[in-house]
């Protein structure tokens, strides 16, 4: 029955990937739509918190977001930042950051500071995966386009890092284990063990193993890429292109989407005690991402007219995927409630949207 079920959801966001390439248009931001509308399950008969009893559906998720994961941050030890990207991204990590931290100070009363740090990473994380389609899709400027997908790299290195040192763990070994198995490859290239698909193997098991034993594989992960990127190696998924976009697309992000969606129970969420939050976490974290766009582009690209900076603004605001893998691990932390997933969730799906309902579809080499 469970196993049914898993095979249903599956199947539809297996037909709305195949119907958006059908379409040309992307596939994520109609699955992260589909994913919106999950939680409306729970308002029926079907009682879809079920399909995530099961041990193996919890181990499943772990090796999908260990993957999936473990893609992004091997995207984010892949290049190679310029000084105009450190320019973008410290303005653009800074005030969104800034601003989710004082939100939750405001709004959410007793909340730990894990929480509030929590909500300020959310505030200021750009997808990377899903802008450099975007951008690729719009025919972007080949050294624009270099610059604000760096400038992404970056903020996702300070979201992520930070996140991960600040969780908290119940012993010292917790954290002390990731670190000395990030640690790894300094010592296996001291050992002339300098393979780049063995190494790159090696990461995706030890990230699915930690994950899987509820150690910090954030930490292990970041760590790991970093210290890759620092003796010049590049972290690879260990399967060919095409078969890791059809795993990716077909089996991860589904999984990943849905686990999240599924947990959301609305005839349990207190939309009352949430009226005054709701408007600010809907609107505060596209706006206060906009303002620190806009405040790196004119320090990176002071020559650049007004327009070009506008649009640049509105991509860099882009969240996709990366959020909603951040929403899934903050809601199994307890760090957020279902009611600001689901908020955060739509606020995602709001400002991934942007770009195309503010027309910005083809921009012409300048």
């Amino acid at each position: 029955m469970i196993a049914g079920g898993w095979l249903l959801l599956l199947a539809g966001f297996a037909l709305v990937t195949r119907v958006c390439r059908r379409l040309g248009s992307m596939p994520i931001l109609w699955q992260l739509l589909l994913a919106l509308a999950l939680p409306l399950l729970s308002l029926t008969e079907l009682q879809p918190a079920a399909l995530l009893q099961p041990r193996w559906v919890q181990g499943l998720y772990s090796l999908c977001f260990a993957w999936v994961m473990g893609a992004i941050l091997a995207d984010i030890a892949d290049s190679r930042l310029s000084l105009n990207s450190l320019k973008i991204a410290l303005p653009s990590f800074v005030v969104p950051f800034v601003c989710g931290v004082l939100c939750a100070s405001w709004l959410l009363v007793g909340s730990s500071a894990s929480s509030r740090m929590a909500i300020g990473f959310l505030f200021a994380l750009t997808a990377i995966p899903v802008l450099f389609l975007y951008l690729q899709s719009i025919r972007y400027p080949l050294q624009d386009m270099a610059d604000l997908l760096q400038a992404a790299i970056l903020i996702d290195i300070l979201c992520w890092g930070l996140f991960a040192l600040v969780q908290p763990g119940p012993a010292w070994q917790m954290l002390l284990l990731p670190l000395a198995l990030g640690s790894l490859p300094l010592l296996l290239y001291a050992l002339k063990l300098r393979h780049q698909t063995a190494l790159s193997v090696l990461f995706f098991v030890l990230f699915a193993v930690l994950q899987v034993l509820d150690f910090n594989a954030l930490l292990f992960g970041v760590c790991y890429a970093l210290m890759m990127a620092r003796l010049g190696l590049r972290i690879r998924v260990p399967l060919p292109a095409v078969c890791w976009s059809w795993v990716q697309w077909y089996l991860c992000v589904p999984v990943l989407l849905a686990f999240g969606g599924l947990q959301i129970d609305m005839r349990a969420l207190d939309w009352q005690q949430a009226s005054l939050g709701l408007p600010v976490f809907l609107l505060a974290p596209v706006l206060a991402k906009l303002a620190g766009n806009w405040l790196g582009l004119g320090w990176a690209w002071p020559h650049k007219s007004r327009s070009v900076r506008w649009q640049a603004s509105v991509l860099l605001n882009i969240r996709g995927l990366t959020e909603v893998v951040f929403l899934n691990v903050l809601l199994a932390q307890s760090l957020i409630s279902s009611l600001l997933y689901c908020v955060f969730l739509l606020m995602s799906v709001t400002a991934t949207l942007l770009p195309a309902l503010l027309g910005i579809r083809l921009i012409k080499t300048r």
